[in-house]
């Protein structure tokens, strides 16, 4: 037996090394990399009529797909030139 979806249901996704957020609503679902807030949306209606496809390769070729989190790679390129720099004082 299934049960009706009255609220958002979520769900964490490993694809391709970068966690996604996967979001499930009566409205449709979205699709967002982790930390972020803009992704992929797809309305129900538009999965059911066919226009998903359309609408996803359209939209595909305008718009640029968001960015791979960068979360952790920063902290760590920030701390590497902080010591670097640390170095070049001392070494004066």
């Amino acid at each position: 037996m299934t049960t009706l979806l009255h609220g958002p249901l979520k769900r964490e996704l490993n694809l391709q090394g970068e966690p996604f957020t996967l979001t499930i609503t009566p409205h449709g679902l979205t699709l967002v990399p982790k930390g972020r807030r803009n992704g992929y949306e797809l309305d129900w209606l538009s999965l059911i009529s066919g226009d998903a496809a359309l609408a996803s390769a359209l939209r595909a070729s305008v718009l640029k797909p968001p960015k791979p989190s960068t979360r952790g790679k920063t902290a760590n390129a920030t701390r590497a030139a902080g010591a670097s720099n640390k170095r070049r004082r001392a070494a004066k």
